[in-house]
Order: C-alpha cells, then sequence, then structure tokens
C-alpha cells in the first residue's frame, strides 16, 4: 500500500507539508496534468492544500449544490475505518468555488449523499490557468469516525478533471493510487493508500 507521510505542524503551515505529486490518469495512456496535494497536522486538524493545473475550467451551474459540485472540476478526499471498505468511509469532493459533495459510504457505492463531514472546513481559489483548494479537518471528528487509528489513517486522493468537448464534458479521472480496475471507479480498496502522521 502506498504511504504518505503527514508532517507535525503545531502552526498548521503547509509549507512545512511533504509535497506530493505523484499522480496519474489510471484509465488513460497519457501524462495528467500536473496536480500537488500537501498535508500537516497539530494537536486538532489535519491541514490540507491542493494545488492543480487546468486550462479548461468546468463549473457546473446547476442550484442543487451536490449537482453543481459533482458536475465540476474538483479533487477529493476520502477517509475509511476498514480496508476492505466494509465499514463506512468517508468522501469530500470539493470544487474550487466552495461547493462540496460529502458523504458516508460502504462498498460497494452504498453512498448517503445526505451526510455531511464534521469539522470539515476549505475555501477554493480560481488561479491563472488552474484552482487551489485548502482546509482542515478536525481530528476529533476522524478519531470518532474510526479512520484516524494511533497515526495512520486509509485515505484516498483524488481529482475529478473535466474538459469541455464538441459533444459535451468530457470526464477525466486522477488517482494517487491507481486503482488497477478495469472501468474508473475510485469506490474500491485498491484506490486506497495510508497517511503516516509523523514528527510528534
Amino acid at each position: 500500500m502506498k504511504t504518505y507521510p503527514v508532517h507535525y505542524s503545531p502552526s498548521l503551515d503547509l509549507a512545512e507539508g511533504e509535497l506530493l505529486e505523484d499522480f496519474t490518469f489510471p484509465w488513460l495512456d497519457r501524462p495528467c496534468p500536473w496536480t500537488s496535494f500537501r498535508a500537516v497536522w497539530n494537536d486538532r486538524h489535519l491541514g490540507f492544500r491542493f494545488e492543480v493545473e487546468d486550462d479548461d475550467l468546468v463549473l457546473d451551474d446547476s442550484s442543487d449544490p451536490d449537482q453543481a459540485a459533482l458536475g465540476s472540476d474538483r479533487v477529493e478526499l476520502f477517509f475509511a475505518s476498514s480496508a476492505d471498505l466494509r465499514e463506512p468511509y468517508y468522501g469530500a469532493e470539493m470544487e474550487p468555488r466552495g461547493g462540496v459533495y460529502d458523504y458516508e459510504a460502504r462498498f460497494h457505492r452504498k453512498i448517503d449523499g445526505g451526510w455531511t463531514f464534521p469539522g470539515l472546513e476549505f475555501s477554493g481559489e480560481i488561479l491563472e490557468g488552474g484552482y487551489a483548494v485548502e482546509g482542515s479537518f478536525s481530528l476529533d471528528v476522524l478519531r470518532g469516525l474510526g479512520c484516524l487509528k494511533e497515526l495512520e489513517m486509509i485515505a484516498g486522493v483524488y481529482r475529478a478533471e473535466f474538459s469541455h468537448g464538441p459533444d459535451g464534458i468530457v470526464q477525466n479521472w486522477i488517482s494517487w493510487v491507481d486503482p488497477k480496475v478495469a472501468k474508473p471507479d475510485f469506490h474500491v480498496p485498491s484506490s486506497f493508500g495510508k497517511f503516516l502522521f509523523t514528527g510528534r
């Protein structure tokens, strides 16, 4: 299982986080656009930041908040309470205007979209040639959900990369871990890695 070290930072300074750029298009035979992720932790929070290259930003204008997030370019974090996903896992799919589709789920794709991620705070920023999403999760919440155990957490880091095509929106998918499944699907155990909390 791939691992990512989450360094301790009392001030939650994301510049002290390990830069993760190891992202691919699992279902396309070409390099993916630049995608970066950093995370740090302190006694109360897990802080994170995505920065991505995107020269064709898709932002859904649906009046339904969930649909607006699901129809947009976005970054995604999943946290699992069990390696096989038979126990609940939790997703936060965040787009750069500040919208989020968050949910509780079980394998396979038994998703409760009415669930809201307690203690999640984030903001997005549209940049020249891309966007950034930065925020934090409560460690007490992650522990209470059964995801943060000791100093380890089963986690998935993803990106939905949409573009405008001649026949509508083209949907492609970027992941830190290649799930090695035939059809695009992040909701499988093989798409997860592990966060290792270090430095305390």
